[in-house]
């Protein structure tokens, strides 16, 4: 039985971010994320991790058609992996990745960004009244 102070999804999430430091300890920064994304694809497969990539889902306002969401990855039908190469991770990623935990319906993302000096990375956790973003990495 698990104890109350563990994580959702902890044992999966830490295996996508042991892949993306693997990724990132070969690459450095400076990448475009793409190339991020398709390395990071490679090393999911070799730890036998599903996931579906470049997934949409549509948005609704009073019944009508708005648009849609595209996300980078769900793995294991779980985590929800937004990755970015960028210098610094804003707020504004961070909401991102709660938007789109409500809007897939998820409880866990991941929020990975390659392009610092080192690896960034942040759990987010959606909880059953409001998202909200975990206390722990």
């Amino acid at each position: 039985m698990a104890s109350n102070s563990q994580l959702p999804y902890e044992t999966i999430t830490h295996e996508i971010i042991g892949c993306s430091m693997k990724v990132h300890s070969f690459y450095g920064l400076g990448f475009p994320e793409v190339i991020y994304k398709r390395s990071l694809l490679i090393e999911l497969e070799n730890r036998n991790l599903r996931y579906r990539s470049e997934m949409e889902k549509d948005i609704y306002y009073s019944g009508k058609f708005v648009g849609r969401r595209r996300l980078d990855l769900i793995v294991n039908e779980k985590i929800l992996v937004e990755i970015k190469a960028i210098k610094e991770l804003e707020n504004s990623h961070y909401k991102q990745v709660l938007n789109y935990l409500n809007v897939f319906d998820l409880e866990v993302g991941l929020l990975i960004n390659f392009g610092a000096e080192s690896l960034q990375f942040k759990r987010l956790i959606r909880s059953k009244q409001s998202a909200k973003s975990s206390l722990n990495p």
